[in-house]
This record gives structure tokens, sequence and C-alpha cells, in this order.
């Protein structure tokens, strides 16, 4: 089965009535864990950004505590596993000042891990990308939104 364009998908919703689009959303998110987090999203958190800033940064928090420190195998595993969530956490949101500030926070995160990151160069590496890619998403915000995003990089 092929899928159809995002256009024609649009068309058809348009002609169907809101019991019915309720219930093909109710149906998508009994497919993928995804489905069901991003409508958990748009539902129930998008109208306040910053608790949702906070429950993700709690998560992170919980995550990082967890980690098997017994060799950087497992560290590289786990904080590859906490980046890959966060970024999706950060697609639901769609907002560049959201993904600035969890980008920063799990740079800040993994900076101040115990054992050094600097010890492992694919650690270092991780960091470093996400450095680069916080730097490129502040220089397209607002002036006075860069400045502060600039002063919170430069204490990382």
């Amino acid at each position: 089965m092929k899928a159809v364009s995002l256009r024609e998908i649009k068309k058809e919703l348009n002609t169907l009535s809101s019991q019915d689009i309720q219930e093909l959303c109710l149906r998508l998110s009994r497919f993928k864990k995804e489905n069901k987090e991003l409508l958990t999203y748009l539902l129930f958190e998008s109208h306040n950004e910053t608790g949702y800033i906070d429950s993700v940064k709690s998560y992170m928090d919980d995550e990082f505590e967890i980690i098997n420190r017994d060799s950087y195998f497992y560290i590289r595993k786990s904080v590859r596993k906490i980046l890959r969530n966060v970024k999706k956490f950060i697609r639901y949101s769609q907002k560049k000042e959201t993904e600035v500030e969890l980008l920063l926070y799990f740079c800040k995160k993994l900076k101040a891990f115990k054992p050094t990151i600097s010890r492992s160069m694919q650690l270092q590496n991780t960091f470093d990308r996400q450095i680069l890619l916080s730097k490129k998403i502040i220089g397209t915000l607002h002036e006075d939104l860069q400045y502060d995003y600039n002063l919170l990089l430069e204490d990382i």
C-alpha cells in the first residue's frame, strides 16, 4: 500500500466529522508509542511549555542517575539513549527555544557527569556536536534570547 500525500490527507480530514476525526486519532494512538506521546504533548502539555521543559529535564536527571558506570561502553550506550529520547521530545515541541534549552541542559549534565567524559572520544564528540548544534540554533533566535542562551553556553 502506498501512502498518499499530506495534501490529500488534509482534504480528506476536512470532509470528516469531528467524531470521525476523534476515532481516527484514538486508533492512531494505539499503534505506536510515539503517536501516543505526541498526542499527549499536543493535548496536555503544549499549552505549558515551561512545565514540559521541566518534565524533560527531570527525565534527564533520572536517566543520568541510573547510568551504569562500570565501563565507558555502558556509559556511551546510555548517553545515546538519553539523547535519542531528548531529540524525540524536542521534535514534539518544534520550538527552537525548547530545543536550545534542552540541548544545553543535556550538555551541562554530560559535562558534570562522573567519570569524566574527556577519557572517551565518542562521548566528547557527542558533547561537541550538541554544543555546535546549540550554537547554530541560538544564531536563529531573537537577539535578547541569543544573549541569554550564549550566557548559559559560556557557563558550560
